[in-house]
C-alpha cells in the first residue's frame, strides 16, 4: 500500500489521504498512523481518496473506523482485538454520517465491501473531488 498526503482548501482546510494498493492486515496501521500524524499537525477534516485502492479487508475497515473515531475526539479501540474494534462500528453508526472523514472515488469492489458492512451510511462517498472538498465546513 502507498499513502500520499496533501493539503487542499474547500470551505475549510482538508487533508487528502490518497491510498493506493491494498488496505489489509499488513497496511492498516500505516493508514491510522498517517492520520494521527496529520491530526498532530492540526488536521481536522480528511478526504480519503480511494480511487487507486484495489482491495480492502476487515482490517482496512477498522482503519477507516478508527480515523473517524479520532476525528470525533473519541478514544481508539484496541486494534489488536480487531473483531471488537469492528463491532464498535455499530455504536458509531448510530451517531450518523461522519462530518470530518469522507471518501472519494472508491472502486466498485471497494464500494461493495463498504455497503456490505453498512459503511455507505456511515461515510459520505463522493465521485467529484471538488464537491467533496466543498462539503467540509
Amino acid at each position: 500500500m502507498e499513502i500520499n498526503i496533501l493539503q487542499e482548501q474547500g470551505n475549510a482546510p482538508v487533508t487528502v489521504i490518497k491510498v493506493s494498493g491494498q488496505l489489509d492486515g499488513q497496511s492498516y496501521q500505516s493508514l491510522i498512523a498517517s492520520a494521527q500524524d496529520a491530526m498532530k499537525g492540526g488536521a481536522k477534516n480528511f478526504l480519503l481518496d480511494l480511487a487507486d485502492l484495489t482491495f480492502i479487508s476487515s482490517a482496512g475497515l477498522v482503519a477507516l473506523h478508527v480515523i473517524a473515531l479520532l476525528t470525533r475526539g473519541e478514544s481508539m479501540p484496541d486494534i489488536e482485538h480487531g473483531w471488537s474494534a469492528l463491532r464498535s462500528v455499530n455504536k458509531s453508526r448510530e451517531s450518523g454520517v461522519q462530518k470530518h472523514v469522507k471518501l472519494l472515488s472508491p472502486r466498485p469492489e471497494v464500494v461493495n465491501v463498504l455497503e456490505m458492512v453498512g459503511f455507505s451510511s456511515f461515510f459520505e462517498v463522493f465521485a467529484d473531488r471538488q464537491k467533496a472538498l466543498e462539503s467540509f465546513s
